[in-house]
């Protein structure tokens, strides 16, 4: 019988790591730290006033934002962490930290919204830094795209809003080959699902906000990666820009990371029970799902996502705007209301006109889309509200 240790599984990770007995009180949980300032020893001369090995001053890390941080370094695979005030400001820390002007970045050309317009708006008129938006389950397109200044290659998978994949491992090697660092936004997969720094990314980024915090009440962000990466997106962009998390975010995010295995489980089994549902009524346009035969990367999900194909999916009744409102507006469980990764399901319409639409497959621009964050209700329940709303809306089946 071997009785060689074997590492510990996500679930065990998710309630040990970061935690410890509090010397102070013996609290076998981490204290709600809310100080700004930490006592300074009897002599600061050498001290840096922006340094992040000593605690300082909450802005340059404070005690529940550095727990949380070994969390999370944990549960990636990293080296370490940076946890910062939003999924937005982990992005940008990572924009902001590794390109400087004359820079070429190539990116996913579906991307947080947020993303989209630092890519294309913000950083090349500000900073002349260009970039070249491409489908990134395209790898002939994405090695097109790299020129001799590219310097990052940024990737969304699954994406938001149309849940394409995208293999990190093949990208990572054209990343590699070229000389630029990968990042990826795993925040739709969470580390219950890829780990995309074990597949040769070099940082990964969440929106703590939605699956890893889980109960719609707290906001925040996170790179993982590399020491030396992660050191220098702590010293430039979160001391010098200042999107450092709270501590009570911390604490909320912690709190809820927790139960992150269990939760992402519940909400891949219940994302894959009413994609099935509608994918069989006459009454759906279309809908994209990972874990639905249909949907263009369902092989390569099935490959490379560990234990589901995540709580996300998009669709659309056969309507216009207006028929797509008021089939919203009939739902009695499922909440209108935006993010995701929340207890409760959430949805959003959003018209055929975004912005990113000349992005999206073409039944996303026929249509508009529905974005679905399929929550911890019992599916059941949740299959019986969509009928009753498609029902009230365009009539019954037939």
């Amino acid at each position: 019988m071997d009785s060689s240790p074997t590492a510990p599984g996500i679930a065990t990770l998710s309630v040990h790591a970061g935690n410890a007995v509090d010397p102070g009180t013996g609290a076998i949980r981490r204290p709600l730290v809310t100080a700004n300032s930490y006592a300074l020893p009897e002599d600061p001369s050498e001290l840096s006033w922006s340094g992040t090995d000593t605690a300082l001053y909450t802005r340059n890390g404070g005690a529940n934002q550095h727990w949380l941080e070994e969390k999370l370094a944990v549960l990636d695979g990293g080296e370490s962490a940076v946890a910062l005030a939003s999924g937005v400001s982990a992005l940008h820390a990572v924009l902001f930290t590794f390109l400087k002007a004359g820079d070429h970045v190539v990116s996913s050309d579906v991307t947080y919204v947020a993303v989209f317009r630092l890519l294309t708006e913000l950083l090349p008129a500000k900073y002349g830094i260009t970039a070249t938006l491409v489908d990134s389950s395209d790898l002939d397109a994405v090695r097109a795209a790299i020129r001799p200044e590219t310097r990052l290659v940024h990737i969304e998978t699954p994406a938001n809003p149309t849940t394409r994949i995208t293999d990190v491992a093949a990208v990572a090697e054209i990343a590699r080959a070229a000389g630029a660092l990968l990042s990826v936004d795993a925040t739709f997969a969470t580390p219950v699902l890829q780990r995309p720094l074990g597949l040769g990314a070099d940082l990964v980024v969440h929106s703590l906000t939605k699956y890893i915090n889980g109960h719609g009440d707290a906001m925040g962000g996170a790179v993982i990666g590399a020491a030396e990466l992660i050191d220098r997106i702590r010293a430039e962009a979160m001391v010098n820009v200042g999107g450092t998390i709270s501590p009570f975010n911390a604490w909320l995010i912690m709190r809820g990371s927790v139960t992150l295995p269990m939760r992402m489980r519940a909400h891949c089994a219940g994302a894959q029970a009413v994609a099935e549902f509608l994918a069989a009524d006459p009454r759906i346009a279309y809908v994209a799902y990972p874990g639905l035969p249909s949907h263009p990367q369902h092989e390569l999900a099935a490959k490379t996502l560990d234990g589901g194909f995540g709580g996300m999916l998009a669709f659309a009744v056969r309507g216009d705007a207006a028929t797509q409102n008021r089939f919203v507006a009939a739902l009695q469980i499922i909440t209108s209301a935006v993010s995701l990764g929340h207890d409760e399901s959430l949805i959003v319409h959003v018209a055929a006109d975004d912005e990113r639409a000349p992005y999206y497959p073409e039944e996303f621009r026929r249509w508009g889309h529905l974005r679905f964050s399929v929550g911890l209700e019992d599916p059941r329940d949740l299959v019986a509200d969509l009928d009753r709303a498609l029902t009230a809306t365009l009539g019954p089946v037939g």
